[in-house]
């Protein structure tokens, strides 16, 4: 595996020797042993992403009043919306109406 002198990303065969896919360097194929940059093999890609939370209703719930219809239960994610050692910021989402709003720690 050969690395890129200008970028530092990964370098793959092609018809002129092995060429950077992100910024186009070509090491000349006279430079290269064929033989050591073949690829043998194709990987299809596959989508495999498993949806957890609102979709699949796996969501952590608390006992938090809604500020708009006052239903007393909902669901939260924790985001870190500030610097690293500032608190995250909880996002809730009435389980009743789907009102959003944001309560910090």
């Amino acid at each position: 595996m050969e690395f890129c002198p200008n970028c530092g990303s990964m370098m793959l065969p092609s018809d002129e020797g092995i060429k950077c896919n992100t910024c186009g360097f070509v090491k000349d194929s006279s430079e290269v042993d064929k033989d050591q940059y073949t690829v043998s093999e194709k990987v299809e890609s596959t989508n495999n992403v498993i949806m957890r939370g609102d979709e699949s209703g796996m969501r952590s719930t608390v006992r938090e009043i809604c500020p708009k219809c006052g239903h007393d239960r909902a669901s939260y994610e924790l985001l870190q919306t500030r610097s690293a050692d500032e608190a995250p910021t909880r996002f809730f989402t009435c389980e009743k109406c789907h009102h959003k709003w944001r309560g910090y720690d």
